[in-house]
């Protein structure tokens, strides 16, 4: 599963589909809902290991606190279950996305359109995009993206500690 944590709409990718947990909710409400809601579809889909947005430690977004708190959350509960977990760092992600580590939104979004087809429209479109990055970097780690990376790409993969992924795998 490819995870990007957001506030208004977690992205969330398996098996290549992609939706959103949307919510207005805010607080302890929100925590309990997303966190709840992540938990459940791993645990209904045999889900084994979460690849996850790192935290952006270099953004200056007023939420960091309420984003790192919800990222808390869904971490705890995956470890209360025992399904693993690989951070992403937010660089690693844009580079595999369009071979440079500080491509914006769109960027991402036009690159991974332009070389799978695939598209994201709407709200949380990034997110969705973004979880969905996420999981082709899982799979194409353990050789089972059906799509063909570069080098430049691959070479993203190198700095993420893949050993709870290939733990999970080794079952």
């Amino acid at each position: 599963m490819g995870l990007d944590i957001s506030l208004t709409s977690t992205g969330i990718s398996m098996r290549e589909e992609t939706s959103v947990v949307a919510t207005k909710y805010k607080g302890a409400e929100r925590l309990s809902l997303v966190s709840e809601t992540i938990l459940n579809l791993c645990i209904d889909n045999s889900i084994d290991c979460v690849i996850l947005e790192g935290y952006s430690f270099a953004s200056r977004n007023s939420q960091a606190h309420s984003i790192g708190e919800l990222g808390g959350c869904i971490r705890m509960k995956l470890w209360e279950k025992n399904i693993k977990y690989v951070e992403v760092p937010p660089t690693s992600r844009a580079k595999f996305a369009t071979g440079k580590g500080n491509a914006g939104k769109a960027e991402v979004i036009s690159a991974i359109s332009s070389k799978t087809g695939k598209t994201f429209i709407g709200g949380g479109a990034d997110d969705e995009c973004d979880a969905w990055i996420l999981e082709q970097m899982g799979l194409a780690k353990l050789g089972l993206s059906p799509y063909s990376w570069s080098s430049t790409q691959m070479e993203s993969l190198s700095k993420i500690d893949w050993s709870p992924l290939v733990a999970s795998e080794d079952k």
